[in-house]
């Protein structure tokens, strides 16, 4: 099942995605689409559905998040074999983690380069959802607490990350560097999280173009490793790493500036499309969940 959120920034309705490709409205039987629709009871509720039964939305405009309150946002860095030899990194022995502070945004919504910034960069991620509490979980039990998968843009600076002292978390977090979405399609719908194409254009030049299959760390061990640090909890998102093509490990570099297009997609959980902004407050406090501020 693909789940998904259309309308305005703070004004979203759950929806889901019907055989055609058209967005069918599920307000009839959800308020929102939360941490608490992630439940397996939840879900096996909503697969019951008859989807063609829902109304057609035949309008949605502007899709957000593909559920609401999404918790702790963790990525997981130098998690493709490609990417790790185009950086000239070795090979991590053990998942590396940091958190990703920005609120996120929906699939399509503009990207804000910070004030000043000269090397923000982009990365495609697949995005694993968190649906049931998670603590110590075994290995061959991981699986079993993910709600479902999703596409991330990790946007980065990469001044900020790598040359400013300190850990990568404030070259990840800026506002506007966490989209999110166009669906949430459901564990039960990816047969294969390991073995999904991906891609990601910025103004129609394919730059990067890999597979899950060349993760070091694959989900379910990802899911195990990070539930021996930290409980994970429902809605909370993990993003999961880049494939190679990454702006730092061009030749030259090449980085993001205002009016460029990103476009991004993974194999069966959709496509995203971002034009980037020049730092611009009153566009961030519009997709903020809270202002800003100056």
């Amino acid at each position: 099942m693909k789940l998904l959120r259309y309308g305005p920034a703070g004004g979203e309705k759950p929806g889901c995605l019907d055989a055609q490709g058209r967005v069918r409205d599920l307000s009839g039987t959800l308020t929102d689409i939360d941490a608490r629709t992630l439940s397996p009871a939840q879900l096996k509720s909503l697969q019951a559905l008859n989807i063609d039964d829902l109304p057609v939305v035949e309008k949605p405009g502007r899709l957000g998040t593909p559920y609401s309150g999404i918790g702790k946002f963790i990525c997981v860095g130098l998690n493709y074999s490609d990417h790790a030899a185009e950086t000239g990194a070795e090979i991590p022995k053990e998942p590396i983690l940091f958190n990703k502070w920005s609120v996120p945004t929906g699939p399509d919504d503009p990207v804000v380069i910070p004030k000043g910034s000269v090397k923000t960069d982009w990365e495609v991620e697949l995005g694993v959802v968190i649906g049931t509490k998670a603590r110590y979980v075994s290995l061959d039990d991981a699986l079993r607490y993910v709600a479902g998968y999703c596409i991330v843009n990790d946007v980065s600076e990469r001044e900020y990350q790598m040359e400013r002292g300190g850990t990568w978390d404030k070259g990840k977090g800026c506002d506007t560097f966490g989209p999110v979405g166009p669906w949430l399609v459901t564990a039960d719908d990816v047969p294969d999280p390991q073995d999904l194409a991906m891609w990601l254009e910025v103004n129609g030049k394919r730059y990067q173009s890999g597979s899950t299959q060349t993760m070091i760390f694959n989900v379910a061990y990802l899911v195990h490793y990070i539930s021996q640090f930290t409980t994970l909890y429902p809605g909370d998102l993990i993003s999961t790493g880049t494939p190679p093509g990454v702006g730092l490990g061009q030749k030259p570099p090449v980085y993001l500036k205002a009016g460029d297009v990103m476009h991004l997609g993974i194999e069966g959980l959709g496509e995203q499309r971002q034009t980037l902004h020049a730092w611009d407050s009153v566009l961030l406090d519009g997709l903020s969940r809270t202002p800003v501020g100056n």
